[in-house]
C-alpha cells in the first residue's frame, strides 16, 4: 500500500465515521479491535488486511479505497487438491447471537469467550453499542458486554439492524425494557416469506403489543404482572422458542412453554440463563418450565458450544475431495443423523469417544472422513426439527449426493427458495434437477469443472458452491461472498489450513 493510498484510507475512515456519529471506541467495538487501531487507522500508521477494508466498507456502505461503488470481495479457488490434516469447528454463530441478545437481560457485566468472529455477529454488535451497551472485544475472540442501567433505543443503528434478521430477536429480552420503542424490520438470507408472526404469537402471551408500520414495528411494552403462564408455540422454530424464554427468563412467575425447539443454540441459550440464576426444567426436550428472574445482576463468563452447521460444512469438505480430513470438537448430539445418513450412503468416517465442550455441558467427538465410493440413499433425504437432521445441514447433501452413484431427492420443506439455488451447482457440472420450489433431484457421480459463479442471496447454498468448487479441478471464482461471511470465520483460511487453495481478491 502505497503511502498516498494510506493518507487516502484515513481521511475517508474519518469522514465516514464523522458522518456516522460514532466515536473511536463505537468503530472499535463494531471492527471488534482496540480504540488505538482504529486510531492508528485514522492516522494512516496501520496496514489494513483485504478483510479489514471489506469490513470497513461494509459498515460505512461506502468505498474506503477508492471514489465509486463500494468494492464486492470474491474467491478464487483451485480445486481438484486432497486435503488432508485435521481442523477445529468454531463456536455456534445462531448460539452466539442468541447470546448476544440475552446479554441484555444482566445488568452485570457478561464475558462471551471464543465467540464466532462473524458478520451477523458483528452487525448485532453494532446494533447493541448504538443503543448504548459497551461492547469490548478483550482478545480476538472474547467480547466482553455491559449494558447501562437505561438503553437508548431511540439511537439504534437502523442500517445495522436491517442487515440482520436476528434484531427480531431482541423483542424477549427487551419485553419491559421501555413502555414504547421502535424496532426496525429485520434482514438477512433471501429465503422466501419467513414471517414474524410466531414470534408475535410467543410474545403476545406475556402482554407484548407490536404493530407493524413503515419499515418498523412498533412495540409497546406490557403491563408489569406476576401471572403463571402455559402455552404453546405453533412453530417449533429455534429463534422463536429463544425469544419467548428470553421474555420468560426476567417476568415474574413460572412460563411453560410446550412445542419448545430444543436445537443446540436453544440448549446453549438455556445455559447461560441458568448459570444467571434463571431455574429452566427440561432443556433439550420440548417442553420447558421456567422461573423468571425480575433482576438479574451476575458477572459470568459463557463459552458458547461448537457449530453444528460449520462441523458439516467442513465434514463436506473432505467428502467432496475423497480425502482424509479429521473434523475436531464436533457437537454429536447434533449430527448423529447426518453422520448415520451419511454411512448409509457408504460414507467411511471414524468416530472418536466423546468429550465435554467448554461450556460443560454439550457433548463434542472427532470425526475423519475416508476416501469412500458413494451411492445414492434409498430414501429421500429431508430436514425435520431436531433431533432429526438439522434444516440448515440439508443443503450440503446435494453436494454429497452429486458424488454419489444414482439419484437422490432432496426435500426442502422448510424454505421456499432455497432448492432453487442449490440449481447453481450445475454451473460446475452437477446434475440438479428442480422438481417444484422445495425438491430436487441430484445425479451422479459428478465430474467437476471449475467455472465462475456468483454467490446465491442465501447462507448455505453458497457455502456449497465454494465446496463444490473444492472438488472441481482448475481455477474457479465466487464472486461476492458477503453472504458467506455473515455465517462463516474465516473459512477460506481455515480450508487452506488443511490444503485447500483458496484466496481472496477484489476487481
Amino acid at each position: 500500500m502505497t503511502q498516498e493510498t494510506a493518507e487516502h484510507i484515513a481521511a475517508t475512515l474519518k469522514d465516514a465515521r464523522t458522518e456516522k456519529g460514532w466515536t473511536q471506541g463505537q468503530l472499535a467495538a463494531a471492527l471488534g479491535t482496540s480504540q488505538s487501531a482504529v486510531a492508528r487507522m485514522e492516522q494512516g500508521k496501520q496496514n489494513l488486511s483485504l478483510k479489514m477494508i471489506q469490513r470497513l466498507e461494509t459498515i460505512f456502505d461506502r468505498s474506503i479505497v477508492k471514489v465509486g461503488k463500494p468494492q464486492m470481495t470474491h474467491l478464487r479457488i483451485e480445486g481438484g487438491r486432497t486435503l488432508s490434516g485435521a481442523v477445529d469447528v468454531n463456536s455456534s454463530k445462531n448460539a452466539g447471537v442468541a447470546l448476544l441478545c440475552a446479554s441484555l437481560i444482566n445488568r452485570g457485566t457478561t464475558v462471551l469467550r471464543r465467540l464466532a468472529r462473524i458478520e451477523e455477529v458483528n452487525r448485532i454488535v453494532e446494533v447493541l453499542t448504538s443503543i448504548g451497551v459497551e461492547c469490548t472485544w478483550l482478545n480476538d475472540t472474547d467480547l466482553q458486554l455491559r449494558r447501562p442501567a437505561v438503553l437508548d433505543l431511540g439511537a439504534m443503528d437502523v442500517d445495522a439492524a436491517r442487515r440482520t434478521r436476528s434484531v427480531i430477536m431482541l423483542l424477549g429480552p427487551l419485553l419491559d425494557e421501555s413502555a414504547e420503542y421502535r424496532l426496525p424490520y429485520a434482514g438477512g438470507c433471501d429465503l422466501g416469506t419467513r414471517t414474524v408472526e410466531p414470534h408475535m404469537q410467543a410474545l403476545r402471551q406475556f402482554g407484548l403489543s407490536v404493530e407493524a408500520t413503515a419499515g418498523f414495528y412498533a412495540v409497546q411494552a406490557p403491563p408489569p404482572d406476576t401471572h403463571d403462564r402455559s402455552f404453546v408455540l405453533t412453530e417449533r422454530g429455534d429463534t422463536v422458542t429463544e425469544n419467548a424464554i428470553m421474555a420468560a427468563a426476567h417476568r415474574r412467575g413460572t412460563t411453560v412453554i410446550r412445542n419448545a425447539s430444543p436445537n443446540y443454540m436453544v440448549q446453549d441459550l438455556c445455559f447461560y440463563l441458568e448459570m444467571l440464576g434463571v431455574k429452566i426444567d427440561g432443556v433439550g426436550t420440548t417442553t420447558l418450565k421456567i422461573t423468571g428472574q425480575p433482576l438479574i445482576d451476575v458477572d459470568i463468563e459463557y463459552f458458547p458450544s461448537e457449530d453444528p452447521i460449520e462441523a458439516m460444512s467442513l465434514i463436506t469438505a473432505g467428502i467432496v475431495t475423497n480425502s482424509e480430513v479429521t473434523i475436531r470438537r464436533v457437537p454429536i448430539e447434533f449430527m448423529e443423523i447426518e453422520l448415520a445418513t451419511l454411512e448409509q450412503m457408504g460414507q467411511q468416517l471414524e468416530i472418536s469417544g466423546e468429550y465435554v465442550a467448554r461450556n460443560g455441558r454439550t457433548r463434542l467427538v472427532d470425526v475423519t472422513t475416508k476416501p469412500s465410493e458413494l451411492r445414492a440413499p434409498e430414501d429421500k433425504i429431508h430436514p425435520m426439527p431436531f433431533p432429526g437432521l438439522n434444516i440448515d445441514n440439508l443443503p450440503f447433501f446435494a453436494v454429497i449426493a452429486a458424488n454419489a452413484h444414482g439419484q437422490t431427492m432432496i426435500h426442502d420443506w422448510v424454505y421456499e427458495n432455497r432448492a432453487i439455488y442449490l440449481t447453481e451447482l450445475n454451473r460446475l457440472g452437477a446434475q440438479v434437477q428442480l422438481l417444484d420450489p422445495h425438491r430436487i433431484y441430484v445425479n451422479g457421480p459428478t465430474k467437476w469443472r471449475a467455472a465462475e459463479v456468483g454467490c446465491p442471496p442465501a447462507l448455505r447454498p453458497a457455502a456449497c458452491l465454494l465446496l463444490a468448487m473444492l472438488a472441481a479441478r482448475g481455477v474457479s471464482e465466487l464472486r461476492n461472498i458477503y453472504v458467506i461471511e455473515r455465517g462463516y470465520e474465516d473459512l477460506a483460511e481455515r480450508l487452506n489450513t488443511i490444503g485447500a487453495k483458496v484466496e481472496y481478491f477484489q476487481d
